[in-house]
């Protein structure tokens, strides 16, 4: 019989594979009528932030903890002096543990924790799993959970909702967010950054490191406490502000959520909570994540999937998030963590894939669609999976976009290995367009992990230490010239071709020079390097502000011109010699000529209509650092479906044809 799930029927290279796509479709779909069964839906099953954790209400507060295996569990805070005998929790039969209080015995800003004695015959403090708000005592740096229930509640000043325009995506840290040598808020970020992303025509910002995390240095992906927003950048409500302030300025906030793994700290996170081991975590091997030194949730047990699945829920709800970008998808799907290839059927339907992530991921996307239909669910995922971004009903986990991670690896690679004279267009061509066309990918030209310590961007691999002296606009420097020149090409044929959206992480649109490196024993706990020179894009006299300009007009015409959403990609000339790729995308013509030292004052190229075209874009603006060699008034008239235009070197430039009268 053949199959009815679209994701088969569309996609004949799926029919030998049909049956195991059915059956984690079928298993999905007998797990949702399980939750339905028993909590009435999904979205009530997401619930369980309102009933673990520690709440107020009718004048009554109280604590539930799930510690299956734990032998007793007592409350501890400034309310009892930390006394660990004097108020213990009780135990029902699901090994849900708990207590109730008078309203006037806790308040707010008060310091608690558990002290459970574990299954292994472990004596430990710990922090809720649902904890809400966890903060450092700066002199000991232990970490507490905190009593958070102001007198007011935050009050939202702003309805939004995303318009489902492509996403054109900023990625930013908060606590690096300002040039000042220290942590900075998530009121400098609303105050301060929010205004420049907003100016340069993002629509969506992407927020790392949002939950708690003991290390700072871990970029926020060793994750402790799953609902708490880090106390480093402010307060909960400060988070809120944040948020308010971009709907403000019609921007989408995602956060950048890390399901796949989470910190093996003890004190601080969820390792071994109830002494037996697990829990929360896969017992043995399979629960340690060799490549990350972290811990490996176990999907397949249903007290797992809720706590992630409320943990989603809360993000949307109580902070108004629009969206995911989900971290480490191909460390979740895979048991060997994504360290094997992939392209065959056997990697992506084998036994070597961990179905119970299949399960929840469906689940997961079903959930924050159901709870906002707007909602962007990206997919940080580099094995290709097929249907990982097809709806779910299709037979696919329900994403709406997948990181192209291949591009940014590519091109810092290309950079690297290969001098731009010697640089292959057929290949870069079938690098950008190598991808599921009916799965949405997102397009990046540099990812922030080649702006951490160790590497570099893209701006400081072509120009390195000329840009400590050269960078002023009285100064003649080939290097530079060459890097903005190719900087801008490599953005521009990204966006154009890469994918269906876009994203850039915080600074590189300017070129931001040198590395990223967080406070470490290793530096001198420094934060010289963990911080954004705004001052450097500000100053006048400086070049960063023509590779700012240039990617605000990148932008304004991805927009304008629908870039993203065109649908028809086709190489049209291709010349590896003479270092030209000409492509159109949906009725626009794209000529890249990367060759340092020629250009072409008569090119011909094919055009797929005869008629007159005009420049709408070019890199060699003044404006953007370039010389102005191209007249950007000029059009040029074909005949017999051939043009003949004028290309610099290191050039790119749009044409698009003119209506006829």
């Amino acid at each position: 019989m053949a199959s009815q799930l679209a994701l088969i029927v569309n996609d004949s290279w799926l029919e030998p594979v049909a049956p195991v796509i059915e059956g984690r479709h079928q298993r999905y779909l007998d797990a949702l009528s399980e939750i339905e069964k028993n909590a009435g839906s999904l979205k009530e099953h997401a619930l369980g932030h309102h009933y673990f954790g520690l709440h107020l209400s009718d004048d009554e507060w109280t604590l539930r903890e799930w510690a299956p295996a734990a032998r007793s569990i007592h409350l501890v805070g400034d309310f009892n002096d930390w006394n660990c005998e004097s108020h213990s929790l009780t135990r029902d039969e699901h090994g849900v543990w708990s207590i109730a209080l008078p309203a006037k015995i806790l308040s707010h800003g008060q310091k608690y924790k558990l002290f459970i004695h574990g299954e292994d015959g472990s004596h430990r403090y710990r922090i809720p799993a649902y904890a809400k708000r966890v903060e450092q005592n700066p002199e000991n740096k232990e970490f507490s959970t905190q009593v958070w229930q102001p007198e007011e509640t935050y009050k939202w000043k702003n309805e939004f909702r995303y318009d489902g325009s492509p996403v054109r995506i900023y990625e930013a840290h908060v606590g690096l967010a300002g040039e000042e040598t220290c942590v900075h808020s998530y009121r400098e970020f609303a105050d301060q950054v929010l205004p420049r992303i907003a100016k340069q025509g993002y629509n969506i910002i992407q927020l790392m490191a949002i939950a708690e995390h003991p290390y700072y240095g871990s970029f926020g992906y060793h994750v402790a406490n799953f609902f708490a927003s880090s106390s480093r950048f402010g307060s909960p409500e400060d988070l809120k502000h944040l948020i308010d302030t971009a709907h403000g300025l019609e921007i989408a906030i995602l956060i950048d959520v890390v399901h796949s793994h989470s910190v093996k700290n003890i004190e601080e996170g969820l390792n071994n909570f109830d002494g037996s081991g697990g829990q929360y975590f896969h017992q043995g091997e399979n629960g340690q994540h060799p490549q990350w030194d972290s811990k490996c949730f176990d999907y397949g047990r249903p007290e797992v999937r809720q706590f992630l699945l409320s943990n989603l829920r809360y993000w949307l709800e109580e902070f108004h998030f629009d969206g995911f970008r989900f971290d480490g998808i191909t460390s979740m799907l895979y048991w060997h963590r994504g360290t094997e290839s992939f392209g065959n059927h056997h990697s992506y339907f084998g036994p070597g894939v961990d179905d119970d992530a299949i399960l929840y991921l469906k689940l997961a996307s079903k959930l924050i669609h159901e709870l906002r239909p707007d909602a962007i669910v990206i997919a940080e995922d580099m094995s290709g999976m097929p249907g990982l971004c097809r709806p779910i009903e299709e037979g696919g986990q329900g994403f709406t976009h997948r990181l192209a991670m291949g591009l940014p690896d590519y091109w810092i690679k290309l950079l690297k290995t290969t001098e731009d004279e010697h640089w292959n267009m057929e290949e870069i061509w079938g690098v950008l367009t190598n991808r599921k066309h009916d799965e949405a990918n997102i397009a990046y030209a540099e990812s922030h992990d080649q702006a951490l310590v160790g590497d570099k961007t893209l701006a400081f691999q072509l120009m390195d230490s000329e840009m400590y002296w050269n960078m002023g606009r009285e100064t003649e420097s080939a290097g530079v010239d060459r890097g903005i020149a190719l900087h801008k090409m490599i953005r521009l044929i990204t966006l154009s071709f890469g994918g269906e959206g876009w994203l850039n992480f915080i600074g590189n649109e300017f070129g931001h020079p040198e590395w990223l490196d967080f406070p470490r024993e290793g530096n001198n706990w420094s934060y010289h390097y963990c911080r954004r020179q705004w001052s450097l894009v500000d100053n006048p006299e400086l070049r960063y502000g023509d590779m700012n300009s240039f990617d605000q007009a990148l932008q304004e015409f991805a927009v304008t011109e629908g870039v993203l959403s065109e649908r028809h990609i086709e190489l049209l000339y291709v010349h590896n010699d003479w270092k030209i790729l000409f492509a159109r995308r949906g009725d626009l013509l794209l000529a890249f000529n990367f060759n340092p030292y020629k250009s072409f004052p008569g090119l011909e190229l094919p055009v797929p209509e005869s008629g007159e075209y005009e420049i709408i874009f070019d890199t060699d603006r003044v404006d953007f650092g370039g010389q102005k060699r191209i007249d950007s008034h000029q059009s040029y008239l074909a005949h017999h479906h051939a043009l003949r235009v004028y290309l610099p070197s290191r050039t790119a430039l749009v044409l698009k044809k003119k209506p006829t009268l």
